[in-house]
């Protein structure tokens, strides 16, 4: 959002929790946003954007609840199935849940028969646990994660998910980690917790997925030096291989 504001030359707000990823930070303050830290979570953030909406009169693109958002992020997947119009199965990670609508909306488009699976992590499991009992539900939010510390599921995008997704998959904080080591090692990508999490996922579920033609959606590259050390770690490798 910081960027987009930059590039039509108009001031964007960015509210972030206490404590967020510095990385995260340093890169929207660089665009020329103004960055604002509230709050303990991602829940306690927003209420200060519904505050700084009122006072100022500013628009709020919220990173859930904004149909026009998830359009944005579908052209991600467009760009995937012009260069894969036969995939089977595709892993995208859950937070606020923007990038799973997206992902449901534009690949069932052109290829109905898709499996679409989620990935989360089971310290913040509220889009998990929502589409479980089918109903929009809060949980534990303490994952170190950025990308899934969202602490309840949200309209907009549960609509669209709560029937949309084939499958879920839970990792475990450790788990987490050691998908930015894998990540690491095997693409050569330093991504975030979050943004890595689709490849322990399909390691996970590997003998449902094998055979077929799997992407896995990795993105985000805003993994601290403390997560990257700690994913180092974490990891289980043992001559190229996991244990």
């Amino acid at each position: 959002m910081a960027t987009a504001a930059a590039w039509h030359d108009m001031q964007a707000t960015v509210v972030v929790p206490e404590n967020n990823n510095p990385v995260k930070n340093r890169a929207i303050i660089e665009t020329g946003a103004e960055l604002i830290e509230s709050g303990k979570t991602f829940e306690e953030a927003s209420i200060i954007v519904d505050k700084l909406c009122r006072q100022k009169g500013l628009y709020y693109a919220h990173p859930a609840n904004e149909p026009l958002l998830i359009n944005g992020v579908g052209t991600e997947f467009l760009e995937i199935v012009e260069d894969l119009p036969d995939i089977d199965v595709m892993i995208v990670p859950i937070g606020a849940g923007s990038e799973v609508a997206a992902a449901i909306t534009t690949l069932r488009s052109f290829r109905p028969k898709i499996e679409i699976i989620a990935v989360q992590g089971a310290n913040s499991p509220a889009a998990y646990n929502s589409w479980k009992s089918k109903q929009i539900s809060s949980a534990a939010n303490t994952t170190f994660a950025g990308g899934f510390a969202t602490g309840i599921a949200y309209d907009v995008p549960f609509q669209i998910y709560s029937e949309g997704l084939d499958d879920f998959v839970l990792l475990t904080e450790d788990e987490i980690y050691e998908s930015i080591a894998m990540a690491f090692y095997y693409t050569h990508n330093l991504a975030e917790g979050a943004g890595a999490s689709t490849l322990m996922a399909a390691e996970k579920i590997k003998k449902r997925i094998r055979g077929k033609k799997v992407v896995l959606q990795m993105s985000g590259c805003n993994a601290s030096m403390e997560e990257i050390e700690k994913s180092i770690s974490c990891a289980s490798f043992k001559n190229g291989r996991r244990d």
